[in-house]
């Protein structure tokens, strides 16, 4: 799932209003919806598919792994590709790559050629995504913009309602005798639509001051993350070597030569993908650090909570949607309680302490709900926890991007932001691997299989890493700046 970032910059000039911008947006929309419930179905169809594909829990693990940090390395210059080639073009060639990935996915017959789909759809996700943003800045006159971007909200919150319950009606429904395929084979004619839409109602655009890949850095953060998540998710299964630990430990040197080779490029007149001055930004370290740290936990937890249900617990793939619509309808309690009582502009980032603080609460409870139900919890007595959980994940992500980027110069903000959003996406992979190798590690299994009360023990330790989590984003926030920017709009 990816949060849009607008650039908060001040535009050259005035954009002019494009007739078809409203169609134009609903086309956006439409692409933000295939990744939104991508990023999403795999957690609840995952146990299924291992069921019916083979392979080992890692599986389970790389279907959400191998997509988001795919997408995370592609954001980072997807959207220079449309500055270059014209974002109407890399839209629809993103749209059209979205849907044979997707395809490709819904045929996939092994493990592999399904981990190989999903990397290739978070690629084509990164090269679609970006696109819309620049256009929209380009189609809507300044009075619309702040709407425009607004939409976004709204068909954030119902994809994250509807997508696990969507995911599992599919995987329940078997439609067709399709089974967990079809939740890859619903993109094709959303795809199809968006392509259609795309060609009648997007305007041709691309940037005058279009700037130079830099395949150099994306071969250095590319493998810097791979030295790291490949050991976390196939460790435990090899029994932990010693080169799981060289790898992790190498990846800190490669981070280390990615920054200074961004900062040579700068001194060499070249475009880098982050820009160097950034580093010196208090917000911006900061902002890494905490993003980091709450994306792992949130979409780490998502996928604990998952095999925990369905694996642990029994529950049907639509059954286990339907637990996770607390927390879904949580999230968009949050963000409407933080944006309609202005809350992000009363408390700035008092509103990021007090969301962490209801989320560790509910974690907490969480806990306290299983020591007493044991085995034998039911979707409502975890629902309590859940919602507030929701609800403290929507005052944090209320607030967080635009208090980050009120903490670097305008001239940075367009390389902030997207710098912000693929650290978004690497955290998501980063908790997928560290709190699923931790879930499945703490199972004992016996001559009958694991064992049920194991699964209760491995979402307890799930759960009191996701306060360790909580509390260094706690920490990490200190480094923001008290209150965003009065001029940037909410999104």
């Amino acid at each position: 799932m990816t949060t849009v970032l607008p650039d908060t910059a001040p535009p050259d000039t005035q954009p002019a209003a494009y007739r078809w911008r409203w169609a134009a947006l609903f086309v956006i929309l439409a692409a933000e919806v295939m990744d939104l419930l991508d990023a999403l179905v795999t957690t609840i169809a995952g146990p299924s598919i291992q069921a019916e594909l083979g392979g080992s829990e890692s599986l389970i693990q790389w279907l959400g792994a191998g997509y988001t940090l795919a997408m995370a390395v592609g954001l980072i210059t997807g959207g220079r590709l449309g500055d270059l080639y014209g974002r109407k073009r890399m839209f629809m060639i993103g749209a059209a790559g979205f849907v044979a990935a997707s395809a490709l996915c819904a045929a996939a017959t092994t493990p592999e050629l399904l981990i190989g789909a999903r990397v290739l759809q978070g690629l084509l996700g990164a090269v679609l995504l970006p696109q819309g943003l620049g256009m929209i800045k380009e189609m809507f006159p300044p009075k619309e913009a702040g709407a425009a971007f607004g939409a976004f909200g709204p068909v954030m919150g119902l994809s994250a309602v509807g997508g696990p319950i969507l995911a599992g009606w599919l995987v329940d429904a078997d439609l067709l005798g399709t089974g967990w395929r079809m939740i890859f084979l619903i993109n094709l004619p959303l795809g199809l639509l968006a392509l259609l839409g795309a060609a009648k109602f997007l305007p041709e655009s691309r940037s005058e001051h279009a700037s130079r890949l830099d395949l150099g850095g994306v071969a250095l953060v590319s493998a810097g993350a791979l030295l790291l998540l490949y050991p976390l998710v196939q460790g435990r299964e090899l029994g932990w070597p010693a080169w799981t630990f060289v790898m992790m430990a190498a990846s800190l040197p490669v981070f280390f030569l990615f920054g200074r080779q961004q900062a040579a490029r700068r001194r060499s007149g070249g475009d880098p993908l982050v820009e160097p001055s950034l580093f010196r930004r208090r917000a911006f370290t900061g902002g890494l650090v905490a993003g980091l740290a709450f994306f792992a936990g949130m979409i780490g937890f998502g996928l604990a909570f998952s095999l925990y249900v369905q694996l642990g617990l029994g529950y049907s793939p639509l059954k286990a949607g339907l637990a996770s619509v607390p927390q879904s309808l949580g999230i968009v309690v949050g963000f409407g309680i933080a944006g309609g009582a202005g809350l992000t502009r009363k408390l700035g980032r008092r509103l990021l302490h007090l969301g962490l603080a209801v989320m560790a609460a509910a974690t907490i409870g969480f806990v306290i709900t299983l020591d007493q139900a044991g085995i034998g919890v039911t979707p409502w007595q975890l629902a309590p926890a859940l919602g507030v959980f929701g609800i403290g994940m929507g005052l944090v992500m209320a607030p967080f991007f635009d208090i980050i980027l009120a903490g670097v110069q305008p001239h940075e903000t367009g390389s902030a932001s997207g710098s912000l959003t693929a650290v978004q996406q690497l955290g998501g992979a980063v908790g997928i691997a560290l709190l699923g190798t931790l879930f499945f590690n703490t199972l004992s299994f016996g001559p009958l299989g694991p064992d049920p009360a194991s699964f209760g023990d491995a979402m307890r330790l799930v759960l009191w890493v996701e306060v360790a989590l909580l509390a260094v984003t706690f920490l990490a926030a200190f480094l923001l700046p008290r209150q965003a920017r009065e001029e940037e709009p909410a999104h």
